[in-house]
């Protein structure tokens, strides 16, 4: 045999994480696209979260106690400090998948890293996908209803019009993914420094009319407020957390931009100026109570309040975009990593790997955002939906952490303990506060999620029966080709590539063409396509060659998660490695297989037949992996499932 490139098992290494040693020009438009991508969802936070905290202390406007003010800023602040600063910057950037973060590269990871990687984590891994899937759909509804809500403070006829407005923003936000964000994505960042320095200087302005309210930094007031509202006190927390919602990103969106300027424009900006506008919500409301309705836009003067709702309209569309592509995202790993069905995926520019649109995803999420508004009506009426899908979400991502803290870093147990376990404890009440939310509207993020699940572990249960039906009929590729009688084979001109995911077996394709063909191309190809644990593949790794008879080869490709399959610009590559074939008379001959549920189905019924109508509606090998359409054979074959 003749080895060429990479062995099946051979190691595979993506880039180093952008932003990693970055020289000062490039780092800087590196935290620069990072504020705008990064912070958009936990920047607009301030339009709603203290006022729903307040709020369900039992404040009502024209009666709100300093004592509850203090207690809920301080927290707030405290809770950003510890969840976001210690957690996500000082600790999650460093669980990097080759420079990649999010739920289902930490879950890549966490596999990679354990001895034997079980059932049960592969769930926790899904489960964290499903909740961060909720939190896409809630967060366009809920921040740009906030946003135009502010419209009544400026004409208070106007409120009729609130949610057809806000329909009408989120609809054409859908609209335009179609076309890419490149050059929407250039003003994200410039847009967000003007945001946070506006929350910073309203903050500053209205310190110095209460300046008591600096007392809230001493996280004794909110220790005093948990042990002397009791009562509220978990209702409260579940408000309290609106405040790190889109916490996430930070280490979703690491590989894009590098842990270094996320921390940067962390603790440089988007902290400091989130304390004191938090902080200056708290003094407008020791001075003036009766600005519970709306302590965000009452913090202005009332010249800015125009130019404001306009500004934290841009914010929002910023922050729903941000969940949008991070959407996208989500989808494209779950594809790779077998968990949903192929999808038709689209590449929106040609500079930057990871923007992509997905249609159906696309079309699922605004369906989805307009459902939502029109069910609630309200900003407030929605938050109590948002806390559960977020707060869910982190738990997972901590104890998916814990798992590499112990595997990769080496942590003693101690220190795990120690570290993490006051993170888990404190996540632990916030979920249990949010769980308060389920009938005031906590049920939908955990439908969402519910569902997701559900057909997530489906769709892998049937791949895995379908893989072992696989295994049980085939035969070994070898013995095939060694019982071949070339007196009894046709042979005619070109290439035939045929596509397998067992690479030591005869595709199901070439038994069906010789069955009914009786005939080989004078070169035949076995292609395999698979996805390491990684989130790209290098493409000096990306290709193995072996010959493994006169005539036959096999080629694995390899790649990451977090890429799509392009075969025939691989098999350019194969090319330029001494694989000698014309494309245009290079057959490409499929299986499409014809599912349908046996009497005595492997699965449930119900997923049986849930299976079977993802996998009709799935997009095709051919139009996943690429292949021009001319060039493909396809061969039909039955299956009970």
């Amino acid at each position: 045999m003749h080895q060429l490139a990479m062995s099946p098992g051979a190691p595979a290494h993506a880039p180093a994480p952008r932003g990693a040693a970055a020289p000062r020009p490039a780092l800087a438009g590196l935290t620069l696209g990072a504020l705008g991508v990064v912070y958009g969802d936990i920047g607009t936070s301030p339009l709603y979260a203290l006022r729903e905290a307040v709020l369900a202390s039992g404040a009502t406007a024209g009666r709100v106690e300093a004592e509850s003010v203090l207690g809920v800023v301080s927290l707030i602040v405290w809770t950003l400090t510890l969840i976001v600063s210690v957690k996500y910057v000082l600790i999650l950037l460093r669980a990097d998948n080759d420079g990649e973060g999010g739920m289902l590269s930490l879950l890549a990871l966490a596999q990679r890293v354990s001895r034997r990687p079980g059932l049960a984590l592969v769930v926790l891994g899904i489960l964290g996908a499903a909740l961060f899937s909720g939190d896409a759909l809630i967060t366009p509804a809920v921040s740009v209803l906030s946003a135009v809500e502010g419209m009544r403070l400026i004409a208070p006829a106007s409120a009729p019009f609130v949610e057809p407005v806000a329909m009408a923003v989120i609809v054409a936000l859908f609209a335009i993914q179609k076309h890419g964000t490149d050059a929407v994505a250039r003003c994200f960042g410039p847009v967000m420094v003007l945001w946070f320095a506006v929350l910073a200087l309203a903050g500053l302005w209205r310190l110095t009319q209460a300046p008591g309210v600096l007392a809230a930094l001493s996280p004794l007031h909110a220790a005093a407020f948990l042990v002397t509202h009791r009562g509220v006190a978990l209702a409260v927390l579940g408000s309290v957390f609106l405040a790190v919602t889109g916490a996430e990103a930070l280490y979703a969106d690491m590989g894009h931009f590098g842990a270094r300027p996320i921390r940067i424009g962390w603790f440089y900006l988007t902290f400091p100026a989130l304390v004191l506008t938090y902080l200056g919500q708290g003094a407008v409301l020791l001075s003036r109570p009766d600005a519970l309705e709306n302590p965000f836009f009452l913090m202005f003067p009332g010249w800015a309040l125009a130019p404001m709702v306009v500004l934290a309209t841009l914010a929002t569309i910023i922050a729903s975009q941000a969940v949008i592509t991070g959407a996208f995202s989500l989808a494209q790993q779950a594809v790779q990593m077998k968990l949903l069905p192929r999808m038709r995926i689209r590449h929106t520019s040609e500079e930057q790997q990871g923007q992509i649109y997905i249609p159906l995803v696309n079309g699922l999420l605004l369906f989805g955002v307009l459902a939502l508004v029109l069910a609630f009506g309200g900003s407030s009426a929605l938050a109590a939906a948002y806390g559960i899908s977020v707060s869910g979400a982190m738990l997972v991502t901590t104890a998916l952490a814990v798992t590499v803290a112990r595997r990769r870093w080496r942590w003693p147990v101690a220190a795990i303990g120690l570290v993490m376990g006051p993170l888990v404890l404190l996540e632990l009440v916030f979920l249990g506060s949010n769980l308060l939310k389920v009938a005031d509207g906590g049920y939908v993020p955990l439908a969402i999620a519910g569902v997701l699940l559900a057909v997530m572990l489906v769709w892998r249960r049937g791949t895995a029966i379908l893989a072992r039906k696989d295994r049980e009929s085939m035969i070994m590729l070898e013995t095939l080709i060694g019982g071949l009688r070339s007196d009894r084979i046709a042979r005619v001109p070109g290439t035939a590539v045929f596509l397998t995911a067992s690479p030591e077996m005869a595709p199901v394709a070439l038994l069906h063409s010789l069955k009914h063909f009786r005939s080989l191309h004078e070169q035949n190809i076995i292609l395999s396509i698979v996805t390491r644990d990684l989130p790209r593949v290098a493409e000096d790794n990306r290709i193995g060659i072996e010959d493994i008879a006169p005539g036959f080869r096999r080629i694995l490709l390899a790649y990451g998660y977090a890429e799509d399959p392009d075969v025939p610009r691989a098999l350019m590559l194969c090319r330029q490695r001494g694989l000698k074939f014309d494309i245009m008379a290079t057959s490409f001959i499929l299986s499409r297989r014809s599912l349908r549920p046996s009497v005595r189905p492997a699965m449930p019924m119900w997923q049986a037949r849930l299976f079977i109508w993802m996998s009709r509606n799935a997009a095709t090998a051919q139009s996943y992996f690429r292949i021009p359409a001319g060039r493909v054979v396809e061969i039909g074959a039955q299956m009970n499932l």
